[in-house]
């Protein structure tokens, strides 16, 4: 009979929660640099949020190049500029962002770019996206990514107890926190496609988190008397496999559209990529602990227990 292929160990006995001081330990430190460096340096917003030109180009014969538009229009000095294409192969829309001047030199920085392209290809449509749309993209994708947060913590209280939503928003926070820390550090554009991808992030990392606390329940159900520490650590290993296994195929999946996809998904590919890894991480090594830490219901009798004790019986 044909068993499938394995590409991880089953029965592993990792004592990953004797661990759980060195890796919340350094969670923490990764997280107080992020906090560090969102502080102090911020985030490289891009034109979503700071405002610019938008300039629909449409080709009079022949498919948009975008690569050769690209290397055009990066060498006027203009800053951050971003190429896509729309749906009809003869059109595409390039983002330019805001020059200091107003508007006159948002419209000197058209014409450069119409200039720049040549006469085979003419401009359709041009706006301005000010300062004020650009406060009001900021602050819904706060607001996006707030209420998500909101609204697994609700999911998570009503599925299990409040302990396990408190681990997962800890755990989710600390994803987030440190992946947008590191756009700050590296200086990465950050816009509407790397909300995005935290949100993105913020569903795949509570996924791997809820599978390890329902492991966490049946075993709590099952072995009344067996320490939590060990139980925990038990739980993790059985669901280990499946863990690593799915983190691994969608990062394959995720770097291959990072590697071979366009300019315009890289940052989303490539906040996506982190946020793989360090999801796994914390759904491993940090939502446990933190587990253990706000402490679980031993049973469904209401008892509360405490790390390596039994049950107190009402």
């Amino acid at each position: 009979m044909f068993k499938g292929v394995d590409f991880f160990p089953h029965g592993t006995k990792i004592p990953v929660m004797d661990w759980r001081r060195i890796c919340v330990s350094i969670s923490l430190i990764a997280a107080l640099l992020a906090v560090a460096m969102l502080s102090t340096r911020g985030l490289n917003f891009g034109i979503d949020f700071k405002g610019g030109s938008l300039i629909e180009i449409q080709t009079k014969s022949g498919d948009v190049d975008i690569a050769a538009l690209r290397s055009r229009v990066n060498g006027l000095g203009l800053g951050e500029v971003q190429i896509q294409g729309l749906d009809k192969p003869t059109d595409a829309l390039i983002r330019v962002e805001q020059q200091e001047g107003g508007e006159t030199a948002q419209q000197d920085a058209a014409e450069k770019v119409q200039d720049a392209l040549g006469e085979d290809i003419v401009i359709r449509r041009f706006e301005v996206v000010g300062p004020a749309v650009s406060g009001e993209l900021q602050q819904a994708g706060i607001i996006a990514v707030t209420v998500a947060i909101f609204g697994i913590l609700l999911y998570i209280w009503f599925r299990f107890e409040w302990q396990f939503g408190v681990a997962a928003i800890l755990a989710l926070i600390h994803d987030i926190l440190i992946t947008m820390g590191l756009f700050s550090l590296l200086g990465f554009s950050f816009g509407l496609s790397e909300v995005a991808a935290l949100l993105t992030l913020a569903g795949y990392s509570i996924n791997d988190s809820v599978v390890v606390f329902d492991r966490i329940r049946e075993n709590l159900r099952r072995y009344k008397k067996m320490p939590l520490v060990d139980l925990l650590n038990q739980s993790i290993n059985e669901m280990l496999s499946r863990t690593v296994i799915t983190s691994t195929t969608t990062f394959l999946a995720v770097l291959a559209l990072y590697v071979f996809g366009t300019e315009v998904i890289r940052g989303f590919s490539f906040a996506m990529l982190f946020g793989i890894l360090i999801g796994t991480w914390s759904s491993v090594f940090i939502a446990s602990p933190f587990l253990l830490w706000v402490g679980i219901k031993r049973d469904w009798s209401g008892a509360v227990a405490t790390s390596g004790a039994a049950p107190k019986r009402a």
